[in-house]
Protein backbone atom coordinates (compact mmCIF):
# COMPACT_ATOMS: atom_id res chain seq x y z
CA UNK A 1 0.00 0.00 0.00
CA UNK A 2 3.02 2.26 0.90
CA UNK A 3 2.96 4.29 4.16
CA UNK A 4 1.67 7.62 2.27
CA UNK A 5 -1.58 5.97 1.28
CA UNK A 6 -1.79 4.20 5.35
CA UNK A 7 -5.12 6.24 6.67
CA UNK A 8 -3.18 7.01 10.03
CA UNK A 9 -0.70 8.39 8.21
CA UNK A 10 -2.58 11.15 6.21
CA UNK A 11 -4.70 11.91 10.00
CA UNK A 12 -1.50 12.88 11.23
CA UNK A 13 -0.29 16.30 11.66
CA UNK A 14 3.30 15.96 11.53
CA UNK A 15 5.06 19.07 13.35
CA UNK A 16 9.12 19.68 12.96
CA UNK A 17 9.98 21.49 15.84
CA UNK A 18 13.41 22.87 16.76
CA UNK A 19 15.18 24.68 20.09
CA UNK A 20 17.86 27.06 20.04
CA UNK A 21 19.06 26.38 24.09
CA UNK A 22 21.43 27.93 26.55
CA UNK A 23 23.32 25.26 28.79
CA UNK A 24 23.75 26.30 32.19
CA UNK A 25 25.94 24.42 34.54
CA UNK A 26 24.10 22.56 37.11
CA UNK A 27 20.40 22.91 35.06
CA UNK A 28 18.41 21.56 32.04
CA UNK A 29 19.07 23.13 28.60
CA UNK A 30 17.12 26.60 28.36
CA UNK A 31 15.41 27.37 25.72
CA UNK A 32 16.39 30.84 23.70
CA UNK A 33 14.37 29.97 20.55
CA UNK A 34 12.14 28.19 19.59
CA UNK A 35 10.42 27.38 15.62
CA UNK A 36 7.82 24.67 14.74
CA UNK A 37 6.40 24.11 11.19
CA UNK A 38 3.38 21.88 10.86
CA UNK A 39 2.97 19.51 8.05
CA UNK A 40 0.32 17.17 6.91
CA UNK A 41 0.02 15.00 3.89
CA UNK A 42 -3.30 15.53 1.71
CA UNK A 43 -4.50 14.30 -1.69
CA UNK A 44 -1.23 13.47 -2.79
CA UNK A 45 0.37 16.01 -1.25
CA UNK A 46 2.46 17.73 1.35
CA UNK A 47 0.36 20.88 2.53
CA UNK A 48 2.10 23.22 5.31
CA UNK A 49 -1.16 23.89 7.80
CA UNK A 50 0.97 26.21 10.67
CA UNK A 51 4.36 27.89 11.17
CA UNK A 52 5.72 29.98 14.20
CA UNK A 53 9.09 30.98 15.55
CA UNK A 54 9.86 33.22 18.48
CA UNK A 55 12.34 34.45 20.07
CA UNK A 56 12.56 33.36 24.22
CA UNK A 57 14.11 35.29 27.51
CA UNK A 58 16.24 32.52 29.25
CA UNK A 59 15.77 33.47 33.01
CA UNK A 60 18.87 35.01 35.28
CA UNK A 61 20.20 31.69 36.24
CA UNK A 62 20.91 30.79 32.28
CA UNK A 63 22.91 33.92 30.87
CA UNK A 64 23.63 33.57 26.98
CA UNK A 65 27.24 32.58 26.89
CA UNK A 66 29.61 33.72 24.27
CA UNK A 67 30.11 30.38 23.33
CA UNK A 68 25.93 30.42 22.42
CA UNK A 69 26.28 33.96 20.71
CA UNK A 70 29.17 32.57 18.29
CA UNK A 71 26.95 29.38 17.29
CA UNK A 72 23.37 30.65 17.03
CA UNK A 73 24.28 34.69 16.51
CA UNK A 74 21.71 35.42 19.12
CA UNK A 75 22.68 37.86 22.00
CA UNK A 76 21.84 38.98 25.78
CA UNK A 77 20.80 42.40 24.28
CA UNK A 78 18.13 40.60 21.75
CA UNK A 79 16.90 38.25 23.99
CA UNK A 80 15.72 41.36 27.08
CA UNK A 81 12.72 41.82 25.40
CA UNK A 82 11.52 38.87 24.05
CA UNK A 83 8.59 36.66 25.62
CA UNK A 84 9.43 34.44 28.66
CA UNK A 85 9.35 30.71 28.52
CA UNK A 86 5.39 30.72 29.52
CA UNK A 87 4.25 33.46 27.03
CA UNK A 88 6.20 31.62 24.03
CA UNK A 89 5.88 28.25 24.82
CA UNK A 90 2.00 28.79 25.75
CA UNK A 91 1.37 30.25 22.83
CA UNK A 92 3.01 27.51 20.70
CA UNK A 93 0.85 24.90 22.79
CA UNK A 94 -2.31 26.49 22.41
CA UNK A 95 -2.28 26.34 18.56
CA UNK A 96 -2.05 22.54 18.53
CA UNK A 97 -6.00 21.49 18.14
CA UNK A 98 -7.99 19.48 20.29
CA UNK A 99 -8.54 15.77 18.38
CA UNK A 100 -5.87 16.59 16.16
CA UNK A 101 -3.50 13.31 15.85
CA UNK A 102 0.06 14.82 16.09
CA UNK A 103 3.31 13.75 15.73
CA UNK A 104 6.60 15.75 17.10
CA UNK A 105 9.74 15.78 14.27
CA UNK A 106 13.07 16.50 15.62
CA UNK A 107 16.34 15.94 14.32
CA UNK A 108 17.99 13.79 17.42
CA UNK A 109 14.73 14.32 19.38
CA UNK A 110 16.14 13.55 22.33
CA UNK A 111 16.88 17.06 22.96
CA UNK A 112 13.71 18.69 22.10
CA UNK A 113 12.35 15.86 24.02
CA UNK A 114 14.18 17.39 26.81
CA UNK A 115 13.34 20.74 26.80
CA UNK A 116 9.56 20.37 26.41
CA UNK A 117 9.66 17.70 29.38
CA UNK A 118 11.53 20.58 31.51
CA UNK A 119 8.84 23.21 30.27
CA UNK A 120 5.47 21.03 30.66
CA UNK A 121 3.98 23.35 32.89
CA UNK A 122 3.77 25.93 29.83
CA UNK A 123 3.42 23.42 27.06
CA UNK A 124 1.55 20.30 28.76
CA UNK A 125 -0.18 19.41 24.89
CA UNK A 126 3.05 19.65 23.25
CA UNK A 127 4.96 17.64 26.72
CA UNK A 128 2.55 14.34 26.11
CA UNK A 129 3.42 14.31 22.02
CA UNK A 130 5.13 12.03 20.76
CA UNK A 131 8.15 12.39 18.48
CA UNK A 132 9.66 11.01 15.30
CA UNK A 133 13.55 11.42 15.05
CA UNK A 134 14.97 11.55 11.46
CA UNK A 135 18.58 10.01 12.42
CA UNK A 136 17.43 6.71 12.97
CA UNK A 137 14.68 7.18 10.07
CA UNK A 138 17.97 7.96 8.00
CA UNK A 139 20.42 5.49 9.37
CA UNK A 140 17.47 2.85 8.19
CA UNK A 141 16.87 4.19 4.97
CA UNK A 142 20.54 5.29 4.05
CA UNK A 143 22.53 2.98 6.22
CA UNK A 144 25.89 3.72 4.75
CA UNK A 145 26.48 7.40 5.35
CA UNK A 146 29.75 8.05 7.48
CA UNK A 147 27.72 10.29 9.87
CA UNK A 148 24.23 11.17 10.81
CA UNK A 149 24.44 15.22 11.55
CA UNK A 150 22.36 17.74 10.00
CA UNK A 151 24.69 18.85 7.67
CA UNK A 152 25.70 15.35 6.43
CA UNK A 153 21.82 14.75 5.72
CA UNK A 154 21.85 18.18 4.34
CA UNK A 155 24.59 17.12 1.57
CA UNK A 156 23.22 13.56 0.74
CA UNK A 157 20.18 15.02 -0.32
CA UNK A 158 21.63 18.23 -2.09
CA UNK A 159 19.82 20.71 -0.08
CA UNK A 160 21.50 24.26 0.30
CA UNK A 161 22.98 25.08 3.66
CA UNK A 162 20.36 28.29 4.79
CA UNK A 163 22.82 31.39 5.52
CA UNK A 164 20.92 31.34 9.17
CA UNK A 165 22.21 27.69 10.05
CA UNK A 166 21.52 27.39 14.03
CA UNK A 167 18.63 29.65 14.10
CA UNK A 168 15.88 27.51 15.53
CA UNK A 169 13.56 28.83 11.83
CA UNK A 170 16.36 28.00 9.35
CA UNK A 171 16.99 24.31 11.02
CA UNK A 172 12.97 23.69 11.05
CA UNK A 173 13.03 24.51 7.33
CA UNK A 174 15.97 22.14 6.69
CA UNK A 175 14.83 19.48 8.90
CA UNK A 176 11.51 19.94 7.69
CA UNK A 177 12.81 19.10 3.87
CA UNK A 178 15.21 16.21 5.37
CA UNK A 179 12.00 15.11 6.32
CA UNK A 180 10.05 15.07 3.48
CA UNK A 181 13.30 13.17 1.26
CA UNK A 182 13.24 10.77 3.86
CA UNK A 183 9.16 10.20 3.55
CA UNK A 184 9.34 9.66 -0.39
CA UNK A 185 11.92 6.95 0.43
CA UNK A 186 10.34 5.09 3.10
CA UNK A 187 7.26 4.89 0.96
CA UNK A 188 9.20 2.50 -0.97
CA UNK A 189 10.47 0.73 1.98
CA UNK A 190 8.37 -2.73 2.50
CA UNK A 191 9.34 -2.57 6.07
CA UNK A 192 7.40 0.97 6.34
CA UNK A 193 4.39 0.57 4.95
CA UNK A 194 2.36 2.05 7.33
CA UNK A 195 2.52 4.41 9.89
CA UNK A 196 2.69 2.50 12.98
CA UNK A 197 6.33 0.50 11.03
CA UNK A 198 7.32 4.25 11.04
CA UNK A 199 7.09 4.82 14.33
CA UNK A 200 8.45 1.45 15.79
CA UNK A 201 11.31 2.55 13.62
CA UNK A 202 11.77 6.20 14.42
CA UNK A 203 9.44 6.84 17.47
CA UNK A 204 10.47 8.28 20.75
CA UNK A 205 7.81 8.36 23.11
CA UNK A 206 7.54 11.41 24.85
CA UNK A 207 8.31 11.32 29.01
CA UNK A 208 5.07 11.92 30.33
CA UNK A 209 3.80 9.14 28.10
CA UNK A 210 5.97 6.55 29.57
CA UNK A 211 4.84 4.34 32.06
CA UNK A 212 6.00 4.75 35.24
CA UNK A 213 7.78 1.85 37.09
CA UNK A 214 7.05 0.98 40.08
CA UNK A 215 10.31 0.49 42.98
CA UNK A 216 11.65 -2.65 43.41
CA UNK A 217 10.65 -2.86 46.90
CA UNK A 218 6.99 -1.33 46.69
CA UNK A 219 4.19 -3.65 48.73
Amino acid sequence: MGLTKDPAFQATTFVVIDFETTTPTGYPAQPIEVAALALRFEDGAWKETGRSASLIRPPAFAPVTPADTAQTGLTAEQLQQAPTPAEALGALDRRLTVGTRYLLVAQHAATEANVLHHQADHCPTLARTDFLDTIPLAKHLIPNLPNYRLDTLLAHFGIPQPADRHRAYADVDVTAQVFLQLISAADLDLQLGDLAALVKTAGRTAKANRPVQAGLFDV
